[in-house]
């Protein structure tokens, strides 16, 4: 039993070919040569968010979720060096020995610092091509304790940079308030005590990249996603049923709508399909920080989107139910936002 290896950078040092329970049936494979490399997701410059020209902004970042669910940031204020501090170390995470890194191993999906791979390893049948350490960061004070202390500068560099992104989750959800034509701390509001976590994914070199995934299609459950890369590609945005790649730009943040902000948009802004490919010489890292509402938060349609014409077609739920029926199904079924939608048929 001990030399059974539990997380796939582990188990895949030298390997030649993938193994059988990482293979996609013939149906559900990258089919990378049918991606379209046009078109890539809008790039919005943000230093015109504080100035006069604001309502221009709000209205790009607006059109981008209506039309993507998608969008690049670039002049987003969090600096250089703090995203660069955030790369080098989970470069270094993951490269450290085995057995440092199994100190954080869990494959409980509740547990709020863990080191696992794939997706849900208790649910799922064929395994996807990624380790991933997922911390809880928000309230820093209540999950810091629990994080790694190695490499050394691990919690005093992730916090910085948590609490950067977190001001970044803040500026967007009020632009993205406003351009609902709600107030512009609507959202902000809905969150109950506001919920952050990351997921730093490794995607190790694969031999065979075009039988498996780093991550197939998938939703996020949460709000909004604030995604940062390095310089190797893999990420594919689902846009008008066809999968578009997005090239890495340096110094920029992806940012995706989550399932929650579909709910609240009353389906004007939709939480679109997106999924991560792997490759067969290089190593990828990419940190996704989930920006999300509090457990006991209850999510709804806002009542200022939903007239005559515009019916609510979700019912109001906490997010802790809707969150663990994300992880229990897992990445299977795609997205879980039909198990919360009113139907006509109910009493």
């Amino acid at each position: 039993m001990a030399t059974t290896k539990q997380l796939l950078s582990d188990l895949v040092s030298g390997v030649s070919s993938v193994p059988s329970n990482y293979i996609r049936p013939i149906s559900d494979r990258p089919n990378i040569d049918e991606v379209s490399l046009g078109n890539p997701i809008p790039l919005i410059d943000l230093q015109g968010l504080d100035g006069s020209n604001r309502s221009d902004v709000v209205k790009e970042i607006g059109q981008a979720c209506q039309e993507y669910g998608f969008f690049q940031v670039k002049n987003h204020g969090i600096p250089e060096e703090v995203i660069d501090k955030m790369l080098c170390l989970s470069r270094d995470f993951f490269h450290l020995p085995e057995s440092e890194r199994m100190k954080n191993y869990s494959d409980d999906p509740m547990k709020t610092t863990r080191l696992s791979t794939s997706f849900n390893v208790k649910t799922e049948k064929v395994s996807n091509w990624r380790d991933f350490l997922r911390i809880h960061c928000h309230p820093l004070e209540d999950y810091i304790h629990e994080w790694p202390t190695n490499p050394p500068s691990f919690r005093e560099d992730v916090a910085e940079y948590s609490k950067n992104a977190r001001g970044l989750a803040l500026r967007l959800l009020e632009a993205i308030s406003e351009s609902l034509g709600l107030e512009r701390d609507y959202i902000n509001k809905a969150l109950g005590k506001h919920g952050q976590h990351m997921a730093i994914n490794y995607y190790p070199p694969c031999p065979q990249p075009e039988l498996t995934y780093g991550l197939p299609g998938h939703a996020d459950p949460n709000l909004i996603t604030i995604l940062l890369q390095d310089n190797v590609p893999g990420l594919q945005v689902l846009k008008d049923g066809k999968w578009l790649a997005v090239p890495p730009i340096s110094n920029t943040f992806i940012v995706n709508i989550g399932d929650q902000m579909q709910v609240i948009s009353n389906d004007r802004y939709k939480s679109v399909l997106h999924r991560a490919i792997v490759n067969s010489n290089k190593e990828r890292i990419s940190i996704p920080t989930f920006y999300c509402p509090s457990p006991d938060a209850v999510t709804l349609p806002a009542p200022h989107l939903i007239n005559d014409h515009h019916p609510p077609l979700y019912r109001n739920f906490a997010y802790s139910d809707y969150y663990k029926k994300f992880w229990n199904r897992g990445l299977a079924t795609e997205t879980c936002l039909d198990m919360f939608k009113i139907t006509t048929s109910n009493p």
